[in-house]
């Protein structure tokens, strides 16, 4: 199957298309923040960032659990958190190419309306393939196989107008529904972001906090106690490490994962907030920087049942703490920054787990 649009890779020459109105909002609000990469992909700056995103998909998903999100079974309360599949670059591209001058950005920004973009296709076919090179990748990236998912259906029209069931099972080889993705060559798979500091300049940050010298960078932090809170503004919060200085057996068998525990919105805002950590200076490293954790994001979306919603976020931090060499401090500095649905979020707590 060729691409003509594969936003993650340098050779995606084209601008991305949307809605014209919506396109000077976006290039301010976004933050280039928000799809980074999309904007101008012709801008080195932003291929390396979309390429950044690409593999922060891959590396906050190092388990099936991670990878997909937590388990939804009937009868369970929603939305028990999503995986890294769904949310960047899957969640932003919807976002951004929604038309902000539409009272629920249709269409691609909005669940109710996203198919009638033909884009939707594109993208979900891009999303789709990014999963195909995921299940390569060897260690715990292996489908789900609890029967309960794989037995799951539904139903659709044929090309015949006839009505068919279809089960997941039967949609996790793409050979056997009968094509392939392209073969091009992806230069994200082996590539590393880098940290804004160098170890040196960290080993020395160490050293002047331990001995009580002021920092004209450190910015007053959040205390766990003000937990839950709504998120209008740029917060920093330490948070404590169950487990450091792990063997790689023990990094293989387990990743440490900072979850962002109980966040709440209307699910009819569109919602992104980005994830720092350890990144000290007031302005963001930014997502080509090791310092990226990844990005909470919501589609918006109308439901008769709840209003509300509440679910997590879960992120992988085992790569990124040995890229900052931080596998031996006993706290992270973990920065939130709201992108949109500022002063609409709460955030319950945050803590870091292991699965």
């Amino acid at each position: 199957m060729p691409y003509h649009w594969i936003f993650d890779i340098p050779s995606f020459i084209y601008e991305v298309v949307s809605y014209p109105s919506s396109l000077g909002h976006m290039q301010k609000e976004v933050n280039r923040g928000s799809l980074n990469g999309c904007l101008t992909i012709k801008n080195k700056k932003n291929i390396k960032a979309a390429s950044s995103k690409a593999k922060k998909m891959v590396s906050n998903g190092k388990s099936a659990s991670l990878f997909f999100g937590r388990p939804y079974r009937a009868g369970d309360d929603t939305d028990p958190g999503g995986g890294a599949v769904e949310n960047i670059p899957h969640g932003p591209v919807h976002v951004w190419c929604g038309d902000n001058t539409q009272p629920n950005l249709e269409n691609m920004g909005n669940f109710y309306s996203a198919g009638r973009d033909p884009i939707f296709y594109a993208h979900h076919s891009n999303i789709d393939r990014m999963w195909t090179i995921w299940k390569t990748l060897g260690g715990r990236r292996t489908d789900i196989t609890d029967p309960d998912w794989l037995n799951a259906s539904f139903l659709f029209y044929d090309e015949n107008a006839q009505l068919v069931r279809v089960k997941v099972r039967d949609c996790l080889d793409e050979k056997k529904r009968g094509y392939v993705y392209q073969d091009v060559y992806i230069p994200w798979l082996n590539s590393k972001p880098t940290p804004r500091k160098t170890n040196l300049s960290r080993s020395i940050g160490r050293v002047v906090k331990s001995l009580g010298v002021a920092n004209a960078a450190d910015t007053k932090l959040t205390p766990k106690s003000d937990f839950p809170l709504i998120l209008d503004s740029v917060i920093k919060t330490a948070v404590a490490r169950p487990k450091k200085s792990r063997s790689k057996k023990e990094k293989e068998d387990e990743e440490e994962v900072l979850v962002i525990d109980n966040i709440e919105f209307d699910r009819d805002v569109a919602v992104k907030f980005d994830v720092y950590v350890n990144d000290e200076d007031d302005l963001p490293s930014g997502p080509g920087k090791s310092e990226f954790a990844g990005s909470f994001v919501s589609v918006p979306h109308k439901h008769k049942h709840k209003k509300k919603l509440n679910t997590c976020l879960s992120l992988g931090l085992t790569d990124l703490l040995e890229d900052l060499d931080a596998d031996d401090d006993d706290t992270v500095i973990i920065t939130l920054i709201p992108r949109f649905g500022k002063g609409h979020v709460k955030i319950g707590g945050i803590k870091i787990e292991f699965a």
